[in-house]
Parts: structure tokens; C-alpha cells; sequence
């Protein structure tokens, strides 16, 4: 668009808003106009809805990574636990004492 100074257009416009494709139906009456119009509104539709699955996907990977990052901490946590050294490891297992001392 050109300034308030020149008025008028500087530059034609590239595309059609939505709005405009309905008003532009309203004044070409012609066959191919009317299946061209119902083209390009079904093209506004088909956008509008990847639009919103691109919403959904992104909310849901979001959760995702947030849920795998907490499992990964726990797992993590859980590891370095183990891991970690204790002091002298602990005998297991079944005792007896000497039969000299138990007389």
C-alpha cells in the first residue's frame, strides 16, 4: 500500500483473505467463478485445519517431552543410587557358628 500522501495503490495485492474470495462471490456470477470460489474456500478450510493439527501435535509432543524428561530424572536419580559406592559390602547369606563354642 502506498502512504496517505499518494492515495491510492503502490502495489497490486498478491492474495485474497478469506473475506475477500466470499465478497468476490458475491459479485462474479459466472460458472467457472463460482467453482473456482468454491476451490479456493475449501483450500481456507483445508489450511485452517492443518493450522489446528499443527496445534495439537506441537501440545502434544510438549507433554510428551515433559513427561519423558521426568521418567528420564527418576531413572537417572535412581542409577547414580545405585551406582554410588557405600563402604565395605555387607555379607549375606547364612552364618554358623564354630561347633567348639557351641558346647
Amino acid at each position: 500500500m502506498s502512504s496517505r500522501k499518494h492515495r491510492g495503490l503502490k502495489y497490486l495485492p498478491f492474495a485474497f483473505t478469506e473475506q475477500g474470495v466470499a465478497m468476490l462471490s458475491s459479485v462474479l456470477k459466472t460458472e467457472k467463478a463460482i467453482d473456482v470460489n468454491i476451490a479456493i474456500m475449501r483450500a481456507f478450510v483445508l489450511l485452517r485445519q492443518h493450522l489446528a493439527d499443527y496445534k495439537d501435535l506441537k501440545e502434544g509432543i510438549a507433554k510428551l517431552e515433559k513427561e519423558m524428561n521426568r521418567k528420564f530424572k527418576d531413572i537417572n536419580e535412581a542409577l547414580h543410587y545405585l551406582l554410588s559406592p557405600k563402604g565395605k559390602p555387607v555379607e549375606i547369606g547364612f552364618k554358623q557358628k564354630d561347633r567348639s563354642q557351641r558346647k
